[in-house]
């Protein structure tokens, strides 16, 4: 029973650190709160929390975020499966904000007092989606680039890391984004205007990279490329990305990238959920090691849901197992039961 007991302190005393480190002090003004607010309405996105009075502003493996109504309440009928535009303003009345907003048929009016900005930053370099096959690690370098961009973009400069700020520029070099790694399928893919231009900080960025790895093959189509780009020089590179020729340039952007993610907390669902998730992790390290001891190098990776306002997607362990392919580099990925 005392045994039990001090098990519960010490993973209690592990989440309250995870919860300092977490929930930093974040200053976003008021003004600012309201400028969140404007954009989510403008863009037709009402996801509102109740009884917390929480809206939600941005939701990936990287941050969820929220813009909370202090003093709130509510008249009117809120559709929260509503799917459609809105009509909606925000006006200061008798010593307080009316936002009223029209779905559809129906209107909603929340009254509140004051906005503010709540912030949970989670640990995503060991994030796993694998819902597109082939060359799946460089489809998780992608991924994790592009919400690590939608954070930077999104909540700004202060919620990353120097190095974040970095890496995230890479969501504009056309051979490692969506135009030929895309982690998601093409339904979901919001395309951008000139897909196929670099940006110069892009190819800045991975030329450094490639100095670091001592690459000097990639560091000489780098080159090549800042001055003859386009999607044929793009596709070009993308190939030989996955080619073992350049697997310690790979391997440092992936690494870089799990350092700086592992700067934030994991989440955390609850001591007994925690302990289930724990076990699989366990499991798939033990496959890990014992892959390792036939000289095959592999990854573990998680799929998980959202602390707040949790999605129906399960805890989920992976192995992403390495193989080559004549001059290729690909994998094999293990669900872990």
């Amino acid at each position: 029973m005392e045994t039990e007991k001090s098990t519960e302190n010490v993973w209690k005393a592990e989440q309250k650190n995870k919860e300092n480190v977490e929930n930093q002090a974040y200053q976003i003004s008021q003004e600012r709160a309201l400028e969140m607010l404007e954009e989510l309405l403008e863009q037709d996105q009402f996801e509102l929390l109740l009884p917390e009075y929480k809206l939600v502003y941005m939701m990936n493996d990287a941050v969820e975020s929220f813009l909370v109504f202090h003093g709130a309440r509510m008249t009117g009928i809120y559709q929260d499966d509503y799917e459609g535009p809105l009509d909606a303003s925000v006006t200061y009345e008798n010593g307080e904000y009316v936002l009223v907003v029209h779905q559809d048929d129906s209107v909603v009016t929340l009254f509140y007092q004051s906005l503010s900005v709540e912030v949970h930053l989670y640990n995503y370099g060991e994030i796993g989606h694998f819902w597109v096959e082939g060359y799946e690690y460089l489809r998780q370098l992608e991924y994790r680039i592009a919400i690590l961009r939608d954070k930077l973009e999104y909540l700004g400069p202060e919620f990353c890391t120097p190095t974040e700020q970095k890496l995230a520029m890479l969501e504009q070099f056309p051979p490692l984004n969506y135009c030929c790694y895309p982690a998601v399928p093409d339904q979901y893919i919001v395309p951008k205007d000139n897909p196929w231009q670099p940006s110069e900080e892009a190819i800045t960025v991975m030329e450094e990279f490639a100095e670091e790895a001592d690459d000097k093959s990639m560091i000489k189509l780098l080159k090549y490329y800042r001055k003859h780009h386009g999607m044929r020089m793009s596709r070009y590179i993308a190939v030989k990305l996955h080619q073992t020729k350049h697997v310690r340039f790979i391997e440092l952007l992936t690494e870089k990238l799990k350092q700086e993610a592992a700067n934030y907390p994991n989440r955390s669902f609850g001591k007994e959920a925690d302990e289930r998730h724990q076990k699989l992790i366990s499991q798939a390290k033990k496959e890990q090691a014992e892959l390792y001891q036939q000289g095959i190098k592999s990854e573990v990776l998680r799929e998980e849901p959202f602390v707040t306002a949790q999605d129906e997607l399960d805890y989920k362990v992976y192995l992403m197992i390495y193989k080559w392919q004549g001059k290729n580099r690909g994998v094999n990925v293990r669900r872990i039961n």
